[in-house]
C-alpha cells in the first residue's frame, strides 16, 4: 500500500461516526460492496468512518483483508472528492502485538485507530493507563480509547480515563460503558479537546443532550439522515425537534440489536441493495427467519416513510 502522511485531525473527533461493516461474499471480502457503501455512506452528511472494528468484525480479518479494506476505502474517498476522517480499530490483549500493528500501519491512509481495551485478562486500572499510555507514544496517529466492559471484561474507570485524557495524542473516547452515572461524570470533568462519544446507539439522543460530543453509532447504517439531523438540531438548540426527529427512529437499535451485531445489519443493507450478501463469519451466523421478517418490513416501511438512508 502506498504510503499516506496524513497530519493528525483537528479538532479532536465529534459529530456523527460510521463503525462501517465489513461485506464478506463466498468467504471473501466483497471489494464491489465495499465501494458501493463507501461511496453511498461518502454522500452523507457524517463525520468519520471507523474500519475493521467490532461492527466491522475486526476480529474475523486477516491483516492483508484489512490493509486492502483500508485501500479500498482510500480510494473511493478520494474518487467521491470527500475528506472524511478514518479511523482503524484494533483489539487485543498483548501491548506487544499491538504495538507491532502500530508499526505495520503507520504509513496507512488511515488518521487514527479506535483501541479496545485489552479483553479477557482483566488488567488493574494502572495496567490500562500504562497500556494506553504506551500505545499512544509508540502510535503515528492518534487514538480514541473504546471502553465497552460488557465485551472485554474490564471497566476503565474514570480516574484513569482523566489520566490518560491529559495525552496530546489520546484523543477521546468512545463510552459504552453501560453505566450512565459514570458517562455523565465523564462528560462533567473531561478536559477541552478530549472528546466523548457514544457507542451506545439507544442513547445517542440521551447522550448528546447530556452533553456528549458524537456518537459512534452502527445504527446509522440505516435512516442516517435522522441520527445526523438529531446531532445537528442538539447542536443548534433545537431540543423539541431533535427529540421528535429522535422518536422517529428510536426503535431501531431495538431491531437492530435483537441478535448479535452485525448480522440484522448487513440483512437490513443486503435487502436494500447495498451490499451483495448479508454474509458473516463464525461464530456470528445469519439472522433468525422471524428476525429477517421483522426487518424486511421495516425496510418497506421506512422506505414508504422517506427516512431510510440506507438504499442503493
Amino acid at each position: 500500500m502506498q504510503a499516506n502522511h496524513r497530519s493528525p485531525i483537528s479538532p479532536a473527533p465529534g459529530g456523527l461516526w460510521l463503525p462501517l461493516i465489513t461485506p464478506f461474499r463466498d468467504g471473501v471480502l466483497d471489494e464491489a460492496s465495499v465501494r458501493r457503501l463507501v461511496r453511498h455512506y461518502a454522500a452523507e452528511a457524517i463525520d468519520g468512518l471507523i474500519l475493521a472494528a467490532t461492527t466491522g468484525e475486526g476480529l474475523t480479518l486477516d491483516k492483508e483483508e484489512v490493509e486492502r479494506l483500508v485501500a479500498l476505502t482510500a480510494e473511493e474517498l478520494t474518487a467521491a472528492g470527500r475528506r472524511l476522517p478514518v479511523f482503524l480499530g484494533l483489539s487485543g490483549s498483548d501491548t506487544r502485538k499491538l504495538m507491532k500493528a502500530l508499526e505495520h500501519s503507520a504509513a496507512w491512509p488511515i488518521d487514527g485507530y479506535l483501541i479496545a481495551c485489552p479483553y479477557y485478562t482483566r488488567p488493574s486500572q494502572e495496567g490500562m493507563v500504562r497500556h494506553f499510555s504506551a500505545l499512544a507514544e509508540g502510535a503515528a496517529r492518534p487514538i480514541m480509547i473504546y471502553n465497552i466492559p460488557y465485551r472485554t471484561g474490564v471497566n476503565l474507570g474514570n480516574t484513569a480515563m482523566l489520566e490518560l485524557a491529559a495525552h496530546p495524542n489520546i484523543v477521546g473516547v468512545k463510552d459504552c460503558s453501560a453505566d450512565m452515572a459514570q458517562s455523565l461524570d465523564l462528560l462533567r470533568r473531561k478536559p477541552a479537546g478530549f472528546s466523548v462519544l457514544t457507542g451506545e446507539d439507544a442513547l445517542f439522543h440521551t447522550m448528546l443532550a447530556g452533553g456528549a460530543d458524537g456518537g459512534i453509532t452502527a445504527s446509522a447504517h440505516v435512516g442516517i439522515g435522522v441520527f445526523v439531523a438529531v446531532h445537528r438540531l442538539l447542536r443548534d438548540g433545537e431540543a423539541a425537534r431533535a427529540l421528535a426527529a429522535w422518536h422517529a427512529i428510536c426503535d431501531l437499535p431495538r431491531l437492530l440489536f435483537a441478535e448479535p451485531s452485525p448480522a440484522p445489519i448487513k440483512h437490513w443493507l443486503w435487502r436494500a441493495g447495498l451490499i451483495g450478501s448479508p454474509e458473516v463469519r463464525l461464530p456470528m451466523v445469519p439472522v433468525s427467519d422471524g428476525l429477517a421478517d421483522r426487518i424486511d418490513q421495516e425496510v418497506e416501511r421506512l422506505r414508504a416513510s422517506g427516512l431510510d438512508g440506507a438504499r442503493a
